[in-house]
């Protein structure tokens, strides 16, 4: 709370919805994404027990917002967006407020294979399914947080990896988010049905 507290949520909000800023919702930030409500960012970051120094993958940067709160903990993060103006406007956020996020333009949903493995992933976007990619891509014993379930509604999963080929995976409440869009998640194709 101390980290969410520290971090102005009016930064990472269109100019718009400026009113709302810390109004417990979800908020749009263009491109048909959004900035999750401080509950859930509260939440999954909770979750995921992040400790100094760990690495993290954050799969969708948007506006920069969670990356922060993780960086605020101590994270040394890794955060991978796919639309170009959310990318740039996530960097002069971080230039903004001096975080440093190593940040990457592409698929989230297949990981980062090049800085793998993570301490921590987070998936602040829905998947019909667990994406292998990104459990591979965990250190055994790391954890990820990510939303399953259809277009309507996802159960909050927390996946904890076990070993080379096992991995705990416990369901928690459900939620709304905007769908994970690439090979690990829904095609591109189908994403506004």
């Amino acid at each position: 709370m101390n980290a969410i507290k520290k971090i102005p949520r009016e930064i990472f909000i269109p100019e718009e919805y400026l009113e709302h800023a810390y109004d417990d919702g979800a908020l749009p930030i263009g491109y048909g994404q959004t900035i999750s409500q401080p509950y859930t960012v509260a939440f999954m970051t909770e979750i995921l027990d992040i400790k100094n120094d760990m690495k993290v993958l954050e799969i969708g940067t948007g506006s920069g917002y969670h990356a922060c709160i993780l960086c605020e903990l101590g994270a040394d993060v890794y955060s991978i967006e796919r639309i170009p103006e959310l990318y740039e406007m996530a960097k002069r956020n971080f230039e903004k407020l001096g975080y440093t996020v190593h940040q990457k333009l592409g698929d989230g949903s297949i990981g980062w294979e090049k800085y793998a493995p993570f301490d921590r992933i987070i998936v602040p976007a829905s998947a019909p399914r667990i994406p292998s990619m990104l459990i591979r891509q965990l250190k055994n014993g790391g954890k990820m947080v990510i939303p399953i379930g259809d277009r309507e509604i996802q159960t909050m999963h927390l996946v904890t990896r076990c070993d080379e080929t096992q991995y705990m995976d416990r369901k928690l409440q459900t939620f709304k988010f905007v769908p994970l869009i690439g090979l690990g998640g829904w095609e591109e194709s189908n994403s506004k049905n």
